[in-house]
């Protein structure tokens, strides 16, 4: 059986209220695939799908071909690593790590050399007679990754792996995961609402919202060229500008003359953060708060243009903008090709 999955039209309800809409998606062997949303968006549902953990009202899901819709969990081939840990107190980390070839009766010898080869692998060699209490947090996750690869399955599916842990040593596992799935080339399926996370690891992001697929698209074009309001809202922490179409142009002052649709009214308009620079000929724009982040400050910024105040949210360099104070004026340019228009 091959490791590709093809998920056709899928529907769930519960309660009257659609959590999967006709849901159409092709994961490609060796690919991991990040689900992307925020809560209730019918993300952790579509993984439950693929693990048998829940039957669809209506519609397929293909493994390599077959299918495997009305499979039972325990006879498809999947690995599933969850939110929760869900170690056996009472075992080492050799034996969790070892349990799922021991139920199945694989020789012992067998076992001791697959866990030895995942001990490796995960980095845990000298953990391997830790009980999970001697274990962190991120030690604990990773026998957990561990123990799904035992059994080598051809899909591996990870319901937000990563969101019990510290900033840290999320950011480490993030990374660990992602090189362990490629160094194994097993095909895999990421649930996360963490839009840092999903670009970092996934060859492509799915965008979800609403139990349907907004965006599916490889990370790099989905942070450059949202295709939907959504997905632009959603991805690459933008401003979001609700403004007036004049003569077939958006405005903001000197800052910004952007053309568009000449039939529209009014556009909504995404600006990234570190698309918004310091220029001299730029538009006047007072500084409301200033928050140090390490190599880069954030600053909020008010512009008199308009009938209203337009705020915009600036990231800038920090030690080009050390010089900046809450209460003084800067001109401020936005750069146009980075910024995008719909309809609003």
């Amino acid at each position: 059986m091959s490791s590709s999955i093809t998920i056709s039209n899928l529907v769930k309800t519960y309660g009257g209220k659609r959590a999967l809409d006709h849901v159409n998606l092709e994961v490609r062997e060796s690919e991991l695939i990040a689900l992307l949303g925020s809560s209730g968006c019918g993300k952790t549902t579509l993984l439950r799908c693929v693990a048998g953990l829940t039957t669809p009202d209506s519609g397929r899901i293909l493994f390599g071909g077959e299918d495997v819709t009305r499979m039972p969990t325990q006879k498809r081939p999947i690995g599933m690593v969850f939110q929760s840990y869900s170690l056996f107190p009472n075992m080492t980390v050799r034996d969790n790590i070892g349990f799922p070839l021991s139920i199945r009766g694989e020789q012992p010898k067998a076992v001791a050399r697959r866990v030895d080869e995942l001990l490796v692998l995960v980095g845990l060699e000298d953990r391997a007679e830790h009980h999970p209490n001697q274990l962190s947090g991120g030690q604990q996750q990773r026998t957990a990754l561990a123990r799904a690869l035992a059994p080598d399955p051809k899909v591996l599916l990870l319901d937000e792996p990563l969101s019990a842990l510290d900033a840290v040593v999320r950011d480490y596992l993030r990374d660990e995961i992602r090189r362990i799935q490629q160094s194994i080339r097993t095909t895999a399926i990421l649930v996360t609402h963490d839009q840092s996370e999903a670009l970092a690891v996934a060859d492509r992001v799915v965008v979800m919202r609403a139990g349907g697929i907004e965006q599916v698209a490889k990370p790099d074009e989905l942070y450059e060229k949202p295709s939907t309001a959504f997905s632009a809202r959603f991805i690459g922490g933008r401003n979001e500008l609700d403004l007036k179409v004049d003569n077939g142009h958006v405005a903001l002052g000197r800052a910004l003359v952007v053309p568009v649709s000449a039939n529209l009214e009014r556009a909504r308009v995404f600006v990234r953060a570190e698309d918004i620079i310091r220029a001299t000929d730029g538009e006047p724009a007072r500084v409301e708060a200033k928050l140090f982040q390490g190599q880069t400050t954030r600053f909020y910024l008010s512009l008199e243009c308009g009938q209203a105040p337009v705020r915009l949210r600036v990231d800038w360099a920090s030690r080009d903008a050390a010089d900046i104070e809450v209460g003084q004026s800067v001109r401020v340019t936005i750069r146009p090709e980075n910024v995008h228009v719909f309809e609003a």
